[in-house]
């Protein structure tokens, strides 16, 4: 980590490429033809909480390439900090030095239920919010066969059997989770949790018939749709993912549900504003590029951008739910 004094001298330097765009205090310059180029002394670091070739891990990989030619100069390295369900990864960008040459990757709900569960080195409201990329809805899954064809089915079978339809997440306080409790809460029903060590152990005892559905995101779930693996019940978004057209809201099906995982980057605490800016500014072009949209297309990225100010706004928003949840239903098991 670079010192306090070479931390101050790294955003003066990107403090002066900001201003150069119109971007910084007092009134806007013209903009030139070409941006200024990105101090270049050392990488630009993403903090990746969770291992490579997840989605989180792609989203990064793939965003920063897009992002990088609005930032000329810049260099972008990925760096997979794991553990404690991303907690260990969080951490790590909340106390880099805000110079502009550290930014992490989180995702919600993780962020919030994690600062719930146990004691934290972060405070959600005070990271420097870049930019949203992915919203990855959740889903409720079946197997083809599986007489469940709808919520509604789902839920008179759960009150016939209070407590012993098994359902399998990627483990308690996940995003699959809260989409299964809040299920629970919008149907008067009581399921059976069973929390796995990720998606791949659920789908494959979801086909063995050892559960009666799983709760995963659409992302994960999109080629087994295409094959004819599982059905769908429900997907959690506000409205119906561009990928899954044919999969009804938990809306459209008469409850009050939404949920899946939102993925994006955030910056340490402190960052100076120009930089944020010229931060916010990248990622906005890089995320309405053709090239980006359709690298998203093919590897079944969700695209949602949020910049800057709503960003933060959608995170707070979503970290008061999880704390309005955690108050009436605690999901330690």
């Amino acid at each position: 980590m670079p010192s306090c004094h070479a931390g101050r001298r790294a955003a003066l330097r990107l403090l002066g490429a900001g201003a150069g765009i119109g971007l910084g205090f007092g009134a806007p310059a013209i903009r030139p033809a070409r941006a200024a180029a990105w101090p270049a002394e050392q990488p630009v670091t993403v903090i990746v909480p969770f291992p490579p070739a997840g989605g989180v891990d792609v989203m990064a990989r793939v965003v920063v390439q897009h992002v990088a030619p609005h930032l000329p100069g810049a260099r972008f390295v990925v760096e997979n900090r794991v553990g404690a369900g991303g907690q260990l990864g969080f951490e790590a960008a909340f106390r880099a030095a805000p110079d502009g040459y550290t930014l992490g990757c989180v995702t919600t709900p993780a962020l919030s239920t994690i600062a719930l569960e146990r004691r934290v080195q972060y405070r959600v409201p005070d990271f420097t919010y870049i930019a949203n990329v992915v919203d990855d809805p959740g889903g409720f899954f079946v197997p083809p066969e599986s007489p469940i064809r709808s919520l509604g089915e789902l839920q008179a079978a759960a009150k016939r059997a209070p407590e012993a339809l098994a359902y399998g997440t990627s483990g308690v306080g996940s995003d699959d989770h809260l989409l299964g409790i809040a299920f629970e809460e919008a149907a008067g029903v009581r399921l059976a949790h069973i929390p796995y060590n990720g998606t791949a152990p659920i789908i494959t005892d979801l086909l063995g018939g050892r559960l009666a559905f799983g709760s995963f995101n659409m992302s994960e779930a999109s080629a087994l749709l295409r094959e004819g693996k599982v059905r769908a019940l429900a997907q959690g978004g506000a409205e119906r993912w561009s990928g899954t057209p044919d999969v009804p809201t938990f809306r459209e099906q008469g409850f009050a549900v939404t949920g899946g995982s939102a993925r994006g980057v955030v910056a340490p605490p402190g960052l100076p504003d120009a930089i944020r800016e010229r931060l916010v500014e990248a990622f906005g072009a890089a995320m309405r590029s053709p090239g980006f949209l359709a690298d998203a297309q093919r590897l079944n990225l969700p695209a949602a951008p949020r910049l800057g100010a709503d960003y933060r706004a959608f995170i707070l928003s979503g970290d008061e739910a999880a704390r309005a949840l955690w108050g009436r239903r605690p999901w330690r098991e």
